[in-house]
């Protein structure tokens, strides 16, 4: 008795083979028809991926943009100054009547219509430094006398004050160079008339800057009916400029 034997590598290429023959000539050939539209498709959905990518990279980098533009420029403390003359800024002899120069940081909040404006310590006048908030909303001005630590509230007066978007683009103006200030010098007189309990009616603003601190209301000399102007009064200077002139505020007592 014949035993007939065959190896395993043999008998897997037989298997391979048959199974070979099983396949249909069509369904190879539609096999082969359909590897390259895969790979089409492959290379499609990465062109896919990467367009959507450089999408979200650019609304990021827009974002940023905008935040550093719109939200960042909003909070952003402005150095600015302005040249100005004394007395009459018309004078013939510039020698008797030198240019001046003051300085300001400025704060410009358009969303809420506040300005805020920091004085330094003048270096060639008796001025006060002081800190300022025109709030456009409450209709208010309040300066803080730092000499005195002292707070004073009066309606704001807009024929003086710019509003916050005209004053921020005179700034950035300024700081551009594109407007050069050479300006004069405005005059006003306030005078104490009350003292103010309360104020936190005033707007969070005014109250961040006034709480704690004793807080008057004034009201314009020129309003103010009996009032002499020679009349002689205990007054404290405040130099600023929120405009293209510079405002010179005398904040007096009787």
């Amino acid at each position: 008795m014949v035993k007939v034997s065959f190896s395993s590598a043999l008998a897997q290429k037989d298997v391979k083979k048959d199974a070979e023959t099983l396949i249909p000539e069509e369904d190879k050939d539609a096999e082969a028809a359909l590897s390259p539209q895969r790979h089409q498709n492959r290379a499609w959905c990465w062109m896919m991926c990467l367009g959507l990518a450089l999408m979200l990279s650019g609304v990021v980098v827009g974002g940023a943009y905008l935040y550093h533009h719109y939200i960042q420029e909003e909070g952003r403390v402005f150095v600015c100054g302005v040249n100005y003359r004394e007395e009459d800024y018309m004078i013939l002899n510039k020698d008797e009547n030198p240019l001046r120069q003051l300085q300001e940081r400025i704060r410009v909040l358009e969303r809420e219509q506040v300005e805020l404006i920091s004085v330094p310590v003048p270096e060639f006048d008796d001025g006060d430094p002081a800190d300022i908030v025109h709030d456009f909303q409450r209709r208010l001005t309040a300066y803080l006398d730092l000499s005195l630590n002292k707070c004073y509230v009066i309606p704001l007066n807009t024929s003086i004050v710019m509003p916050p978007k005209d004053f921020r683009d005179l700034i950035s103006n300024v700081l551009a160079g594109t407007y050069l200030p050479q300006s004069y010098l405005l005059h006003e007189e306030m005078i104490v008339t009350e003292r103010l309990k309360q104020v936190d009616q005033l707007g969070s603003f005014i109250q961040n800057l006034c709480q704690g601190k004793d807080t008057f209301k004034l009201q314009r000399r020129d309003r103010i009916l009996g009032m002499q102007k020679r009349e002689a009064l205990n007054c404290r200077k405040i130099r600023h400029f929120e405009n293209k002139f510079v405002v010179e505020t005398l904040i007096c007592e009787q």
